[in-house]
């Protein structure tokens, strides 16, 4: 089947397929195992969808990787069963540990760390922390007995290293989750001391994220490409949860590394994937902001390995495709804002959120920049890059103009007038000037200003949110004097968003009976705490890159040396209690995997300010022209019922 053909195919409702022998071939030394194929299995008793099984003999053999489509669609009225698992036949009953002293993984791991000097930056102690396979195999041994097959090590990290980020290099690599031998992620904490594990064995797409660039940063590049391609594998496999399914091209919000006794056979065992959409969630809620955060990892990866070939494949084109195709539908929603549901980001608890939460549409923003830079031309991609072009002007419109405050715009909506039915109307969502509250009257600068976390008719969520505003500099969706009066507020607001921990998530907390009716009284929301005003380290690297964009350096250095001093004295915790930072969280898990990345991104970031190019992206000129023909005479332009040949929604 010809590439445009097979592109036509997938895009009418079939699942990304891949098309040839050397679809996942690399030039690196990671092993993709021999007789790739997909089938059917079902089992009495259980339901399974199309699995990915990769057959190998007791020491697995590097070979091509084929594999067959698919068969049937993923969407229409045909039911799919379901659990979603990819498997692999790699571990035999003999070395079910993951390592054997032949030439099984753990010769492989230490063979090929020794060869992974891509760019010179790096070398084989670099890569193996370990260095030799009896480690290997009894950290493995460790793990099995634990029943984390696949994921890193699960022992305290013990001292003997010359610094703090020394520490924390070990620590990630001994989250690092392997499959089939090849690493595929991290898994979110490594706590020790927590018996109740819950999800933070899994690998979540949005956790991976820092892990996956300090990785980049570092010249290791395998984990990456390997995340990307097995996470694109298992987008759009419809979950079940009460007869519903998601649209297609969601991605999951994690996925786990299981070893189950292979099928006729109880003397062996196969790897499997096994994903989570949510349906196994607290709150069953799915993740919006897993596909956003991928088509950005992926942007990322070719950038800082100049390995194009990736994004270039068919089934990656596609899996982007169908990313876009499901945020840009059409519906009910009169806005250009992205639309779902509380708990959807990574405040992922009820919290007031739902609607147009400012950290989906930073992230919304910069996933169409970098998508419309990757998307190749071809069959289907013009309509597509099209309507990504009508929506960027609408919603960088729509987010600068009315998302933004500052003293002046306070002021301007503390004196609006209510009930204005018109075109030309200034308070166009009817916002009541009693919604500002007191706290932020007292709270805002005289110089500096910021997005606001929400707005939806007859309301304003006037909460800080510190990721979206960070990601809006990040991406660009705030212009250059927004994005410096972003940092102008936080520098001004130091005590209040970094204290003794960056950074606060949102800010301030809801408390007394708005935190009763919005929470719902969740006991891990109290004030102050967890998603409700905590303070997170792994924001440490979104400010460092926003720094970095603004040539700020100064403020996010500040911010690591605070962070600095006591986060490896605490053992790395999840998140911070209190309205100082000052307590570790009541549930924070201890070694959470992207506090420890985030921190390692930022100093590589100080060390390398250009580096943050991988993530920062630019407006072009077009879209630059477009936007300024939108506000050019009167921000509060008169818009009438006749429509000019080119029109955006704002």
């Amino acid at each position: 089947m010809g590439t445009s053909e097979a592109v036509l195919h997938v895009l009418s409702g079939a699942v990304p397929q891949f098309l040839s022998s050397d679809m996942c071939s690399s030039n690196s030394d990671l092993v993709f195992y021999s007789k790739c194929h997909i089938k059917s299995v079902k089992k009495k008793g259980s339901r399974r969808l199309p699995s990915l099984k990769c057959s190998s003999m007791s020491g697995c053999q590097i070979g091509s990787y084929r594999c067959k489509r698919l068969g049937g669609g993923l969407h229409g009225n045909t039911a799919i069963d379901r659990l979603t698992l990819l498997r692999c036949k790699c571990q035999q009953a003999e070395s079910a540990s993951g390592v054997d002293t032949g030439e099984g993984n753990g010769a492989w791991f230490v063979d090929n760390a020794k060869k992974l000097n891509l760019n010179g930056s790096m070398n084989s102690e670099d890569i193996l922390e370990f260095k030799t396979v009896e480690q290997l195999k009894r950290e493995n041994e460790v793990s099995m007995s634990n029943g984390k097959v696949g994921t890193g090590t699960n022992t305290i990290f013990t001292g003997g290293v010359d610094s703090v980020e020394d520490e924390a290099w070990e620590l990630l690599r001994a989250s690092m989750v392997y499959y089939c031998g090849s690493p595929v992620g991290t898994i979110a904490a490594n706590d020790p001391t927590s018996s109740n594990v819950l999800n933070y064995d899994q690998v979540f797409i949005r956790d991976f994220i820092p892990s996956g660039i300090a990785f980049l940063l570092k010249g290791e590049y395998d984990i990456v490409r390997n995340f990307i391609l097995h996470t694109l594998q298992l987008q759009s496999w419809e979950k079940t949860m009460d007869c519903h399914s998601p649209g297609q091209g969601l991605m999951p919000a994690s996925f786990k590394v299981r070893t189950v006794p292979l099928d006729g056979d109880d003397s062996a065992t196969e790897e499997v994937l096994d994903p989570d959409f949510g349906e196994a969630a607290i709150g069953r809620v799915a993740p919006v902001d897993s596909g956003l955060w991928w088509i950005i990892l992926l942007r990322a990866y070719g950038k800082c390995s100049d390995d194009l070939s990736v994004q270039e494949r068919v089934d990656v084109q596609t899996g982007i495709k169908m990313i876009l195709r499901l945020c840009l539908a059409d519906g009910f929603d009169m806005f250009p804002t992205l639309l779902v549901t509380d708990g959807s980001c990574m405040i992922d608890r009820r919290m007031g959120i739902h609607g147009h939460p400012l950290e989906i549409q930073a992230l919304f923003y910069s996933a169409l920049l970098c998508a419309r830079e990757m998307l190749t031309p071809g069959d289907g991609s013009a309509d597509l890059i099209r309507a990504l072009n009508n929506r960027l002007v609408a919603l960088s419109f729509h987010i600068r103009e009315y998302y933004w405050i500052d003293m002046r715009k306070l002021n301007e909506i503390y004196r609006y007038k209510t009930e204005e039915y018109s075109y030309d109307a200034v308070n166009k969502f009817n916002i009541y000037p009693d919604q500002i509250s007191p706290w932020l009257v007292e709270w805002m600068p005289n110089k500096g200003g910021y997005l606001i976390g929400n707005l939806q008719p007859a309301h304003m969520d006037f909460r800080f949110f510190s990721l979206g505003n960070l990601w809006a500099v990040v991406s660009g969706l705030a212009t250059i004097d927004q994005s410096h009066a972003i940092l102008d507020l936080i520098e001004a607001k130091w005590a209040d968003l970094v204290a003794e921990m960056p950074f606060k998530i949102c800010y301030p907390a809801l408390e007394g009976q708005e935190w009763q009716i919005i929470t719902g009284c969740d006991p891990k929301n109290t004030p102050w705490s967890y998603h409700n005003a905590g303070s997170w380290p792994t924001l440490l690297w979104q400010l460092t890159v926003a720094c970095m964009k603004m040539n700020r350096p100064e403020l996010a250095a500040k911010a690591v040396s605070v962070a600095e001093k006591r986060i490896s004295k605490d053992k790395w915790p999840e998140y911070y209690d209190t309205k100082k930072a000052r307590f570790i969280g009541k549930q924070s898990r201890l070694f959470q995997t992207w506090s420890i990345a985030g921190f390692l991104v930022a100093k590589l970031l100080l060390a390398d300010p250009n580096a943050a190019k991988i993530l920062t992206t630019e407006e072009d000129t077009e879209l630059v022209n477009a936007f300024s023909c939108m506000i050019s005479a009167n921000p509060r332009r008169k818009r009438g019922p006749k429509r000019s040949k080119q029109t955006y929604i704002v």
